[in-house]
């Protein structure tokens, strides 16, 4: 299976910023030709870096989208607008999303499905609370979110990221053992879900994901990419993310 490794660089990074880390980044993993790459700047800077990155291995993503395709919705984005710009994904249910502006799973629903709907592919984030984890109601958390949220939604242009909240921005990452136990889990909820397409579902973890962290994590079984927040922000750390099978065959 293709690793998939994508950049979500939240609210940071200008036009000029985006063109700067991009004109470093995409000589540096010119040769990454086993793992899909993917980047997901803020909505200012789609339209840039969709012109940069044309003719490259390098592919953009969106960090959310409004699930109408068009109307009197102040300050959302269509899914019309980001295939305009050359996004061929876009991340629902960040977990920034669920907390800071409640998007339910019913919200995130109805996102994945306009953006499935439009060709997108989908980047559907799960994971739970520090909280929720110490009340080991980890599974139920997550079983609630893949169930509800992927309602009606194919396997086909599926990619779920785990994201521990609780490692998300601390400096703290899931063990590779915590991290692969989730993904088993995610993984047979979504045998239950499409059968044994689940097994071709790319899982991601998601969580402060750095180069040092990176080949333990993907060494896992049910481990296929990583979701990357902070590291991608700096492209000699995020082309080191993406090229880690590179760096353990010359260790």
């Amino acid at each position: 299976m293709k690793s998939f490794i994508a950049a979500n660089w939240k609210m940071n990074k200008t036009v000029t910023e985006t063109r700067e880390f991009l004109s470093a980044f995409i000589p540096a993993v010119r040769d990454a030709v086993d793992v899909d790459i993917v980047v997901a700047p803020p909505f200012t800077a789609l339209a840039s870096a969709g012109e940069l990155i044309r003719d490259t291995n390098v592919q953009l993503a969106a960090q959310d989208m409004f699930w109408e395709e068009k109307g009197a919705f102040t300050g959302e984005i269509s899914s019309a607008m980001l295939l305009e710009a050359g996004c061929r994904h876009v991340i629902i249910g960040h977990s920034e999303r669920r907390q800071y502006f409640l998007e339910d799973d019913a919200v995130i629903n109805k996102k994945l499905k306009a953006a499935g709907k439009a060709g997108l592919g989908l980047i559907f984030c799960v994971g739970e609370t520090l909280g929720e984890r110490e009340a080991n109601r980890t599974f139920d958390v997550i079983r609630r979110e893949i169930e509800f949220g992927l309602e009606g939604i194919g396997a086909g242009n599926l990619v779920v990221a785990y994201e521990p909240v609780w490692a998300i921005g601390t400096g703290k990452t899931a063990t590779p053992e915590q991290a692969q136990e989730v993904h088993a889990f995610i993984r047979e909820t979504l045998r239950k879900l499409y059968g044994n397409s689940a097994d071709s579902i790319r899982i991601l973890y998601g969580g402060s994901v750095t180069p040092e962290s990176i080949d333990r994590l993907m060494a896992c079984r049910d481990v296929n990419g990583g979701l990357v927040g902070g590291a991608s922000l700096n492209p000699e750390s995020f082309s080191k993310i993406v090229c880690f099978k590179k760096a353990i065959k010359e260790t």
